[in-house]
């Protein structure tokens, strides 16, 4: 069976190509693209890219990272077309694709990040949204630098347990810790409107979080999801971010251990992926003009439980921008 005989589900002949319809194919059967959708060079256009980055050189404990993007892609088979929490069906509302992956240098980190600029700028140049699966969190600084040049500085939602302010680790300034302190520091992020959310655990000092605070973020820990609830909080991010052109950056180490294992640097006391869902969900007014979701290294992990968070995840964000798109085609 050749890609244009494949079954996809598109209800309306003339819309956007769907994923495989999965009463026809089973879910185990196939190409392992992004929720089963078509790829980029079978339909040519896309409105949002689903694109993986397997690099995890910037990482300073567990390595891995590297294989996130196809596990996520793997553990997304079981995703469907239609996302009642939404009420919408994101992939008939837009052309949304599996791109493929960025090849980008394992031995180099300075040409790794000019490589992963380089192809965001392809991307986001053709007028489509990027859903980009890491990978570390050191691709997010050259994804900025990408969506910046489009949108000029954005609003940042960082869920993450940690910070990754920090200058530099071994000299190195480009690191899964440093990617948002570069941000700041290139002007390339609206720093009234950023947010870390899910934080915990220990800290090299308190000047951690001074210096943090001092590049313009504020803080939702994990504990305070807990104890304010996800509603509460998805309102005052909302609050925060206004109308401007926002980017959501994820590391699944936001989630606890006990919802995503397979990761490099996990911290007790995190989130559940019922709470982060539930957050997003409550984010889909923002204007949300790409993200990621980072971190997932399948070698710790077991019953692919980060990887489905994972893919849950990167489903939720894909449905904010397929519902913005359509909305804006009938402004």
């Amino acid at each position: 069976m050749n890609s244009n005989e494949t079954p996809r589900v598109q209800p309306d002949p003339n819309g956007p190509v769907g994923p495989v319809d999965s009463s026809l194919v089973p879910r185990y059967a196939g190409p392992a693209t992004f929720a089963r959708l078509p790829r980029l060079d079978e339909v040519g256009t896309a409105d949002v890219a689903v694109v993986g980055v397997p690099f995890d050189t910037g990482v300073s404990y567990r390595p891995g990272a590297r294989f996130g993007g196809n596990a996520i892609r793997e553990a997304s088979r079981l995703l469907r077309p239609y996302n009642p929490a939404q009420d919408a069906s994101p992939f008939a509302l837009a052309q949304v694709v599996d791109a493929g992956d960025v090849a980008a240098n394992p031995f180099n980190i300075n040409e790794a990040v000019e490589t992963i600029e380089a192809a965001a700028d392809g991307i986001l140049g053709s007028g489509a949204r990027m859903m980009t699966l890491g990978g570390d969190h050191t691709i997010a600084l050259p994804l900025l630098r990408s969506v910046a040049k489009k949108h000029g500085p954005v609003a940042l939602l960082h869920f993450d347990a940690h910070l990754d302010t920090w200058d530099t680790y071994f000299g190195a300034e480009y690191t899964h810790g440093t990617p948002f302190r570069r941000a700041v520091e290139e002007g390339i992020l609206d720093t009234s409107a950023l947010s870390h959310v899910g934080t915990r655990g220990p800290l090299y000092g308190k000047s951690d979080l001074t210096d943090d605070e001092k590049l313009g973020f504020g803080i939702v820990t994990s504990a305070d999801v807990y104890r304010r609830g996800a509603d509460e909080v998805a309102d005052q991010l909302r609050q925060r971010i206004g109308d401007r052109p926002l980017y959501i950056s994820i590391d699944i180490d936001c989630l606890d251990p006990a919802h995503a294992p397979g990761t490099g640097t996990p911290e007790a006391g995190g989130m559940t992926s019922r709470e982060l869902l539930e957050i997003l969900r409550g984010l889909a007014s923002c204007n949300l003009v790409s993200a990621d979701v980072v971190e997932v290294a399948p070698a710790y992990d077991h019953a692919e439980i980060t990887a489905v968070a994972a893919s849950h995840t990167a489903y939720e964000l894909t449905t904010i921008m397929a519902r913005q798109i359509a909305a804006s085609r009938t402004a």
